[in-house]
Order: C-alpha cells, then structure tokens, then sequence
C-alpha cells in the first residue's frame, strides 16, 4: 500500500508567480504599442494612475487587479537576487 503524503501548498510563492506573469504580460502589451515599458509601469507604480497603462490587450485591468505595493515587493526581491 503507498504512502500517502501531504503536499505543501504555498499561497504566497503562487501569487508571486501570477504577478510576474502579469508584468510580463503588461511589459510586452505596453512594448507592442510603442510605449517605454518600464517608464510606464515606474509612473503608474509612483502615481496609482492607470492612465499610465495602455488598455490594449487588458493590460490596465490586468495590472490594476494586483497592489502596487506588492509589485514593488517582488521587484526588490528579483533584484536583491541578482545583485547579491
């Protein structure tokens, strides 16, 4: 008879996940219409002004459905680890 054993489930490492499939998502859709990508998402990010995120492809609603501050979190976590 197997072992059954119990799976670990991680909330937080799945909700990282899915933001940065959505920034990724937002980056690309933002780059397809000619914007600066990363100048868009740094205003939007400063100001909490969607206006600063194109509406093509759903990109606004996309980035609007995660909290800034949670952008911000993993950012400096990506880049604490490339930079250590």
């Amino acid at each position: 008879m197997p072992q059954e054993q119990t799976s670990l489930f991680n909330l937080d490492e799945i909700d990282t996940k899915l933001t940065r499939k959505t920034l990724k998502e937002v980056f690309e859709s933002l780059e397809e219409r000619g914007y600066n990508p990363t100048n868009q998402i740094v205003g939007y990010l400063i100001s909490g002004d969607p206006g600063y995120i194109s509406s093509y492809k759903d990109a606004r609603n996309k980035i609007q459905e995660i909290d800034r501050a949670k952008i911000v979190e993993i950012l400096l976590n990506e880049f604490q680890k490339h930079n250590k």
